[in-house]
């Protein structure tokens, strides 16, 4: 979990650690799904999308249980610092947040669905944090996808507004450089089922998609 300091102003490009430019080694297979690849090339006709929601960890367990999704990993994005380590990004000296991307088949599982468990998983009226973690936030990597997460976040405010919560700040960006975190983050819940999670959603519901 990358826990926020007392300061969360994001660095500039200038003051970001330097990074390294080898990829972190991962594993080739998911851990829950062994004969599933973790990194690209992904079989058929599987899509990606990356979310934001906190910690990783629990982020991750929630699209690894659909059906329809190929593949999770963790990692980080939208920073600045190139392949950075899980203690660079807690130092907040690299501009990343922690995110989980998600391998679909859209034959079986829609982007709608996917933005559904997004909403519904944490509580997007907390700024720049998920309890103690950073969050939240998604990427779109198509115009359509764009407009289909500004159309839940309106629907999903509709409820929050209802019960007193207030205005969701989750930021809705296109799709950054993607660096996997470290093998030992990969899956982690899986690894160690009574390990922190600390999302928890507001018991609104997105309703029917």
């Amino acid at each position: 979990m990358t826990v926020l300091s007392e300061k969360i102003n994001m660095p500039t490009q200038q003051q970001a650690l330097p990074g390294r430019s080898e990829a972190l080694c991962v594993p080739t297979s998911h851990f829950v799904y062994r004969d599933h690849t973790l990194s690209p090339p992904f079989p058929g006709k599987n899509e990606t999308a990356v979310f934001g929601l906190g910690c990783f960890w629990g982020a991750e367990r929630k699209f690894w249980l659909l059906d329809g999704v190929y593949s999770t990993a963790v990692g980080y994005t939208a920073g600045f610092t190139p392949n950075p380590t899980y203690e660079e990004v807690c130092s907040g000296k690299t501009g990343h947040n922690e995110v989980v991307l998600v391998v679909y088949d859209p034959a079986i599982i829609s982007y709608e669905a996917l933005l559904k468990v997004f909403w519904e998983s944490h509580n997007p009226t907390q700024g720049m944090g998920q309890g103690n973690d950073r969050g939240t936030q998604f990427y779109y990597e198509s115009d359509s996808e764009k407009v289909l997460a500004e159309q839940t976040r309106a629907v999903f405010q509709m409820g929050l507004s209802a019960a007193e919560y207030g205005a969701i700040t989750t930021e809705i960006l296109p799709a950054p450089l993607f660096y996997y975190a470290e093998h030992y983050h990969q899956q982690y819940l899986a690894k160690n089922p009574a390990g922190y999670c600390g999302l928890g959603g507001t018991s609104i519901t997105l309703g029917p998609l």
